[in-house]
């Protein structure tokens, strides 16, 4: 209850607030980390559309899908019909012949897949002028392992970069990585 009603505050408080506002999304993925989350790969089977995982469990890829969906997208579905008209431009890296709804949306690279196609790849640099509040950032960790984060309005303690709302091991926190691993994608979603 408390984080629903943190997410109203921020939504009602935002000035300019729209579905495709970066600082709404930076608010909608900070209110995120009010709740308790258990990092879970596991698959679920879930409803289509606005399907969501139980919400006391979830990865990095499910940081993006709720801060979107608390802007009124849906990236299960959107994923999803881009994947069943274009399931060859995605990566096969998990031996599917056909697009799966509850999954499909939870995978690192078919986020950065949709991001390039329907948002705007932005430069991976190591200069932190070049991520904003709203960014979604994409890293490898090692080897396959890829992870994902927002970007969001709050600086590291130093001021020299912003601060990221992700996932990875610890439940939905905001962590001072942004450069801690290396950076593969970078973009803003919807396009401007």
């Amino acid at each position: 209850m408390r984080s629903v009603l943190i997410t109203a505050l921020i939504l009602i408080i935002s000035p300019g607030y729209s579905q495709t506002d970066e600082q709404s999304l930076s608010d909608a993925a900070i209110a995120l980390t009010y709740n308790q989350v258990t990092y879970d790969p596991s698959y679920f089977s879930i409803p289509y559309p606005n399907g969501d995982v139980p919400a006391d469990k979830g990865v990095c890829t499910d940081v993006i899908i709720r801060a979107y969906r608390k802007l009124g997208i849906d990236l299960q579905k959107e994923v999803h019909e881009d994947m069943k008209r274009n399931f060859s431009l995605y990566p096969n890296k998990w031996g599917l012949t056909k697009p799966d709804k509850n999954i499909d949306h939870r995978r690192v690279p078919n986020l950065m897949t949709y991001f390039s196609r329907f948002g705007t790849t932005k430069v991976i640099s190591k200069n932190p002028e070049d991520y904003n509040p709203g960014d979604i950032v994409a890293w490898n960790l090692s080897g396959n392992l890829t992870h994902i984060g927002i970007v969001i309005n709050r600086k590291s303690e130093d001021g020299e970069r912003y601060l990221i709302v992700h996932n990875i091991g610890n439940g939905q926190e905001i962590s001072d990585c942004l450069f801690t691993y290396k950076i593969i994608g970078h973009y803003s979603y919807p396009k401007p």
